[in-house]
């Protein structure tokens, strides 16, 4: 199994931006949970970060014909990029959209999110450990 994980704008501010909504875990901590678990569980895991949406969007399409599964935390393109949603609906590849913080909760332009029209689940407020969850979700094959 190999997953790729992709955090979009604003992600690398872990545990400095908005602590009482993103925790204090540090973007240093989130990827070292991510590979420890992959590790123990066998999944081949590849990280990658970008501010730029024409870079996730190349991550995303890089990830033809070589990854199992994405995990993408879009970050604030979640409310505004369909070029994303396009890039994930190209690929075809079982992707899980993950948020650090409970956005159903939070300000009203966060309830829109294009990405998950083209995802196979949504995971929101379980902190840093939504990306394991997701993790899990797309190894198990659901």
């Amino acid at each position: 199994m190999k997953i790729l994980v992709i955090n979009g704008p604003n992600l690398n501010m872990l545990g400095i931006r908005e602590p009482d909504h993103y925790g204090r875990e540090t973007y240093a901590d989130l990827i070292a949970k991510i590979e420890k678990h992959c590790s123990a569980k066998g999944i081949e895991v590849k990280t990658y970060q970008s501010n730029h949406e024409g870079d996730l969007v190349d991550a995303i399409q890089s990830a033809y014909g070589k990854m199992d599964g994405i995990v993408i935390n879009p970050g604030a393109y979640t409310h505004t990029s369909i070029a994303i949603l396009d890039a994930v609906k190209s690929v075809a590849i079982p992707t899980v959209e993950v948020h650090i913080s409970k956005v159903e909760e939070r300000e009203d332009f966060r309830q829109i999110s294009y990405v998950r029209l083209a995802c196979v689940k949504t995971i929101t407020g379980h902190g840093t450990d939504g990306y394991i969850e997701a993790i899990d979700y797309l190894a198990e094959g659901k």
